[in-house]
């Protein structure tokens, strides 16, 4: 992948869910959760927004919990990835 991120933004690729459920039923790709833990693959430099700067928390490797349904999910040489604010991931995952 070649791709910059700019400002306070993170491109992000989603990790896979289970797909069974804890009673040990198999889930139909449309009952699936959308999974909320992702692994950073680029962060951008940080960068002013409103007229504050913002340092990048994440790096490249960084497992985070984002936010249901943000950011633009776009595909780039047939892998499905995320780029979003770092204001929507809530947190690292250690």
């Amino acid at each position: 992948m070649n791709i910059m991120p700019l400002n306070d933004r993170v491109v992000i690729k989603m990790l896979d869910t289970e797909e069974t459920s804890k009673g040990g039923v198999i889930l139909p790709g449309t009952a699936k959760e959308k999974p909320q833990i992702a692994e950073v693959v680029a962060a951008g430099p940080g960068g002013y927004v409103d007229d504050k700067k913002v340092e990048m928390e994440v790096k490249v490797g960084d497992k985070v919990l984002i936010s249901k349904y943000s950011g633009t999910e776009v595909k780039l040489d047939g892998q499905e990835y995320t780029i979003l604010r770092q204001s929507d991931i809530l947190a690292i995952v250690k």
